[in-house]
C-alpha cells in the first residue's frame, strides 16, 4: 500500500510519471490485496465517512455524495456475497474498491479521493479494524474470567498442592488456583482496555504525510467513525504502527498465561497426577494405543504461543529502522497481525471451554495436597507462634521432623508426640490442629491468601467487576 491517485490499472494509478507498468516480479511483491482485503468493511466505512464530511464542507456536492454512498453499499454487498472480483493489478483493497466505484457511478467515484491520501486510508482501516479485534478480545476475556470464577467458586474448599520449582510446597485450594489465573487475565483485559483508549484517534485527513489544504472537519469523521477525537500530528499519523504493536504484545503476554495454563492441563490430565479429566470434546486418541486421551487442544493452546510472539518480534523488527513518515516496509504489518489475532481467539475459545468442561479429580487433588509433607511450614510457623522460636530454629527443628518422617515413610501428622518432643520439647498436642491441610489452608487469611474464606472475598470482588 503506498499513495496512488484514481486508477482503473496500475499503470493509470502511478500516472504520467512511468512509461510502462510494473514487470511481474514487482507485481508479486507489490500486491498486498491477497490479505489486505479482510480491511474491506472499514475500508468502505471510512470512505462512507469522509463523503459524508466532504459534502458537508462543500467540497463535494451533495449529489456526489450519494452516488459514492449508494455505490459502495453496492461493494460491499457484492464483497459479503463473494461476488465481487479482486484485481492483484491492482494491488490493494483500496483500489479494488475504487475501481470498481468507478465502473458503477462514473466520474464521482474519482472525487472521493480528494483530501486523502491511501497512506492515511490505510492508517484508518487498520486501525478500525485492530480497535474492533481488541474489543472482541475483551469480551472473550471476560468470558474466561467468568469460567475461572464458576470453577473457583465450586471449589473454594478443594484442597489441593501448591507447587514451586514444580515441587510440592503447601496446601493450597483448587479456587485459590483458579483465581490466580483470573488475575492474569484480569490484568490482560486492563491491558486490552488501555490499548483501545490509546489507538482511539482517527488518522483520516492527514493526507499523504502533511495535511491537507482543504477545509476538511477532521473531527467529524472521527466522531463518525467512533473515534474519540483525530490525531494530531499528520506525518506521525501516517508512520504510526504502535498501535500493531500493542495489540501483538498484549496477544503475546496473554498467550503467555494461556500457554502456561495449558502446560497444566497437560500435566494435570496424565494418570501420575490425575487431578483432572478433559471431556472427549478437547481430546483425542491414538492411532495405535487405545488407552490414551491425549490433551491436543491444550497442547495447541501452548503451541499458538510461538506463533504469536513471533509475529510480535517480526513487526517490531519491520519498525526499527524506518524514517518518518510511511515506507512501503509497512505493508508487511498486517498478515502478522492478523495470523496473531486469529491465534489469539481461537486460543482463548479452547481455553474457556476445557476449564468450563473439564472434570476436577478432587479427591486425587486431596490425597496430592498432603503429600511431600506439605505442611512443614505449618509446623515451622507453629513453632514461633506458640513456642516462640526464633524463624530459623523453628526451621532446623522442622527440618529434623521431615527427615524424621521420610526415615519412617509416614506423614508429619503420622509422627508421635513423643518422637516430635525429641526435637523440640516445646512441641504440645496442639501442634497436630495444624498438620491437616484442611487446617494449613484454612490459616491463610491474609489478604489475599488461600483461605477458603480469603478466596471467596476474592471472588465476590471479580463478580462485582466482571
Amino acid at each position: 500500500m503506498a499513495d496512488g491517485n484514481d486508477t482503473k490499472s496500475s499503470n493509470q494509478m502511478w500516472g504520467g510519471r512511468f512509461a510502462s507498468g510494473p514487470a511481474a516480479i514487482m507485481e508479486e511483491i507489490n500486491a498486498s490485496i491477497g490479505f489486505d482485503k479482510k480491511l474491506y468493511a472499514q475500508d468502505i466505512r471510512g470512505s462512507m465517512a469522509h463523503a459524508a464530511m466532504l459534502a458537508e464542507k462543500g467540497i463535494i456536492s451533495h449529489e456526489d455524495k450519494d452516488k459514492i454512498t449508494e455505490g459502495l453499499n453496492t461493494i460491499l454487498s457484492e464483497i459479503q456475497n463473494g461476488t465481487f472480483e479482486f484485481s492483484r493489478k491492482l494491488e490493494d483493497i483500496h483500489m479494488n474498491i475504487e475501481a470498481r466505484l468507478a465502473n458503477l457511478i462514473g466520474p464521482a467515484a474519482g472525487r472521493l479521493h480528494t483530501a486523502r491520501s491511501r497512506n492515511d486510508q490505510v492508517a484508518l482501516d487498520f486501525r478500525l479494524w485492530v480497535k474492533e479485534e481488541l474489543q472482541k478480545t475483551e469480551a472473550m476475556l471476560t468470558d474466561l474470567i467468568a469460567a475461572f470464577l464458576d470453577r473457583a467458586e465450586q471449589h473454594a474448599d478443594t484442597v489441593m498442592p501448591g507447587f514451586t520449582h514444580l515441587q510440592t510446597a503447601q496446601p493450597v485450594t483448587f479456587g485459590h488456583h483458579c483465581m490466580a489465573y483470573v488475575e492474569m487475565f484480569g490484568r490482560d483485559r486492563a491491558r486490552v482496555r488501555h490499548a483501545i483508549e490509546h489507538l482511539d484517534e482517527s488518522p483520516i485527513g492527514a493526507a499523504a504525510l502533511a495535511g491537507t489544504g482543504y477545509p476538511i472537519d477532521r473531527h467529524m469523521t472521527a466522531k463518525a467513525l467512533g473515534f474519540r477525537e483525530p490525531t494530531r500530528n499528520s506525518i506521525d499519523t501516517v508512520s504510526d504502527r504502535d498501535f500493531a504493536l500493542e495489540f501483538l504484545s498484549i496477544a503475546s503476554i496473554c498467550a503467555t498465561h494461556l500457554s502456561r495454563l495449558a502446560e497444566e492441563i497437560v500435566i494435570w490430565s496424565t494418570p501420575q497426577f490425575g487431578f483432572i479429566r478433559l471431556s472427549d470434546a478437547f481430546s483425542t486418541g491414538s492411532s495405535i494405543m487405545p488407552q490414551k486421551k491425549n490433551p491436543d487442544a491444550a497442547e495447541l493452546v501452548r503451541a499458538k504461543t510461538g506463533r504469536i510472539n513471533g509475529s510480535l518480534v517480526a513487526l517490531l523488527t519491520v519498525m526499527k529502522g524506518l524514517p518518518l513518515a510511511y515506507s512501503k516496509d509497512m505493508q508487511e504489518d498486517k498478515e502478522q497481525v492478523f495470523d496473531a489475532a486469529e491465534s489469539l481467539e481461537l486460543a482463548i475459545a479452547a481455553m474457556t471451554g476445557m476449564i468450563r468442561d473439564l472434570e476436577v479429580r478432587t479427591d486425587k487433588m486431596r490425597a496430592a495436597a498432603g503429600s511431600g509433607y506439605s505442611t512443614a511450614t505449618d509446623l515451622a510457623d507453629w513453632l514461633v507462634r506458640e513456642a516462640g522460636l526464633p524463624f530459623r530454629d523453628a526451621h532446623h527443628a522442622t527440618g529434623h521432623a521431615v527427615a524424621l518422617a521420610e526415615k519412617k515413610g509416614c506423614d508429619l501428622a503420622d509422627l508421635s508426640l513423643e518422637e516430635l518432643q525429641a526435637i523440640n520439647p516445646a512441641i504440645t498436642n496442639g501442634i497436630f490442629d495444624v498438620l491437616s491441610v484442611e487446617a494449613s489452608v484454612a490459616s491463610r487469611t491474609s489478604f489475599g491468601g488461600t483461605a477458603p474464606s480469603e478466596v471467596r472475598k476474592q471472588i465476590a470482588w471479580w463478580r462485582a467487576r466482571n
